[in-house]
């Protein structure tokens, strides 16, 4: 069976962070529904109660290089007010047992 991978991408505030404005919002808000149009958003939002982590945007991708280009793509990342962690993650579920190999 194939692994089930994503890629989860950790919003990191910059130090501008705080000077995002309406705007800047407005153009993550779209640079998001794109994401969702091409089928490769699985699930984003804020943290709460994580200081210095904003978000999280949980990717599909072919590889870990285009999910490293989404995220270098990502405007506040783009454009100076955020950095961002990219971690893989393999999915456990049903169908594969929850990761437990059989014995």
């Amino acid at each position: 069976m194939k692994k089930l991978l994503y890629y989860v991408m950790l919003i990191e505030r910059g130090k501008n962070y705080n000077k995002i404005n309406q705007a800047m919002v407005v153009k993550h808000v779209e640079y998001i529904k794109k994401l969702d149009d091409n089928g490769q958003l699985v699930l984003c939002g804020p943290l709460k109660g994580y200081p210095g982590t904003a978000g999280m945007i949980i990717i599909k991708a072919k590889s870990y290089e285009e999910a490293d280009v989404i995220c270098k793509s990502e405007p506040f990342v783009a454009e100076g007010y955020a950095a961002y962690k990219l971690i893989t993650l393999e999915v456990g579920n049903k169908d594969n047992n929850y990761l437990l190999k059989k014995q």
